[in-house]
């Protein structure tokens, strides 16, 4: 027997099989026991979810000979002929091949006819948005005045592109995604059945890269257990699906909140070397910041992260870093980047113009922080470590002539900015001029951002551990970028 994919091998068979969709499945089983049933349903929600599963659960439940509670036996002869497909009461059609106005024609023809086995005739229509506007006014015909033993059962994930007079003559059934927990027990039942090993941990990931999808986390499960023998790992998952682990991308952000634009870029480079999808890395960063907002306003946040109690106090620890209009800033850039590079034949570049773009943004400190600052300024001031230069009077000049030597003089101071240089020596200025190169060479090697402000400028005093600079007219940019620079100590 050819080998049968893991999602269709473990399909539900009855409504108590389908996960996470209980407000639907339980209004069906009600119906059919109570003969209560509509001539047409639309089932809609995102793929993945169970649409096409419980529209051919309801399709044996309506027509079983020994109806169990609602739900199909699965044993009888009716039921079993729906199984195996051998039954021609049963039609499901793909709208998306088969849209034309000709399709629902004949679709209408055969219609009429009664089954020829079982109580009702049912038609499963999937992805029914996709059929012409004129199938949609065929189809529209029949679900007007439907024969008493036909019954349309209408999939879409996309509801809002029906029409609505499509939509009014059928029962409406919304499919939620399917919650991590669930899938997560789902798979393990799945991995005890099939007698494979794998982490915990490496569930949750597969869990939360499904998005809600039951399906997509099966057909993730089944890659891995093609190419692995032994325990699959949460590594191994992490490569399978080309995503960064959760240490790495704390890693990111804090270099992002800490203007450390080298690691951040060198950080970028790996992650396009090892192959890793730029849009997937893009909305892996997007979750982490909602990760951050959150921990940052909810007082329960336990129960909107999804992650072990060691990952949301990172996040907690993290999120004192940052104030929050600073995050939405951040979410919003990366939403941006994520609609940009999901067509551009240059994603890496939308990502790094994004971080550089996010880093040019001042980071504020929350009140935490600050006070944290504070009590440390107190402490340091108790210890005497601080020291205050006194305030100096300003000699005030009687000759109101000035040369054009004092102007250009003027002139550079306007255009200086200082820089503090800490050492443990004694340093003049003599001894700074002749090894400046050598300082830039240094400061190079540690921020490159911060060697490209400072080579423009030249050394003009040093004096109690200042280095003064001084910048022509062409160069108040860079001037006012350090005097903005929180790296100003060197």
């Amino acid at each position: 027997m050819s080998y049968k994919a893991i999602y269709r091998k473990f399909r539900p068979r009855v409504f108590d099989d389908v996960l996470g969709q209980e407000h639907i499945t339980t209004i069906l089983k009600n119906q059919i026991l109570n003969d209560n049933i509509a001539h047409a349903y639309l089932f809609s929600g995102t793929r993945g979810t169970g649409k096409t599963s419980t529209a051919r659960i309801l399709a044996r439940a309506i027509n079983c000979i020994d109806n169990k509670d609602g739900n199909p036996c699965n044993t009888c002869e009716v039921c079993e002929e729906i199984l195996d497909e051998s039954i021609m009461d049963i039609v499901e059609i793909d709208a998306a091949s088969n849209n034309s106005v000709e399709d629902i024609r004949e679709l209408r023809e055969n219609s009429k006819y009664p089954p020829s086995k079982c109580r009702y005739k049912v038609y499963i229509v999937d992805e029914v948005h996709m059929l012409s506007k004129g199938a949609f006014n065929a189809l529209l015909k029949v679900l007007e005045e439907p024969p008493k033993h036909l019954i349309f059962i209408l999939a879409t994930t996309e509801p809002q592109k029906l029409p609505a007079t499509i939509i009014s003559r059928c029962q409406r059934y919304d499919f939620k995604r399917v919650s991590i927990e669930d899938i997560v027990k789902n798979m393990k039942d799945i991995c005890l059945e099939i007698d494979v090993n794998i982490e915990e941990k490496a569930l949750y990931l597969i869990a939360r890269n499904s998005d809600g999808a039951m399906r997509d986390a099966l057909s993730i499960l089944d890659q891995c257990i093609s190419f692995i023998d032994g325990e699959i790992t949460y590594d191994y998952i992490l490569s399978t699906l080309g995503i960064v682990n959760n240490d790495l991308m704390f890693e990111i952000v804090n270099g992002i909140i800490d203007n450390d634009i080298d690691n951040v870029l060198n950080f970028i480079d790996t992650i396009v070397q090892n192959g890793i999808d730029i849009n997937q890395f893009i909305k892996d960063m997007i979750l982490h910041f909602r990760n951050l907002m959150i921990s940052k306003t909810s007082s329960n946040s336990e129960n909107t992260i999804d992650g072990s109690q060691e990952f949301i106090h990172q996040l907690k620890v993290q999120s004192e870093k940052i104030d929050l209009n600073t995050i939405i800033t951040f979410l919003n850039i990366l939403s941006e980047a994520e609609t940009k590079s999901k067509w551009s034949t240059q994603p890496r570049v939308i990502l790094e113009v994004s971080v550089i773009k996010m880093m040019e943004t001042p980071v504020s400190l929350d009140i935490g922080s600050l006070v944290n600052r504070i009590n440390k300024l107190e402490e340091q001031l108790k210890n005497g470590n601080i020291q205050i230069s006194q305030n100096k009077r300003i000699e005030k000049k009687e000759n109101k002539s000035t040369s054009v030597k004092g102007i250009e003089n003027k002139k550079e101071e306007v255009n200086s900015t200082k820089v503090k240089y800490t050492s443990s020596t004694n340093i003049d200025y003599e001894t700074v001029s002749s090894e400046w190169s050598n300082i830039l060479n240094t400061i190079k090697k540690k921020k490159i951002g911060l060697h490209a402000l400072i080579m423009e400028g030249k050394l003009s005093k040093f004096k109690n551990n200042i280095i003064t600079l001084s910048f022509g007219e062409g160069f108040a940019f860079h001037r006012d970028a350090l005097e903005k620079k929180k790296t100003k100590n060197l």
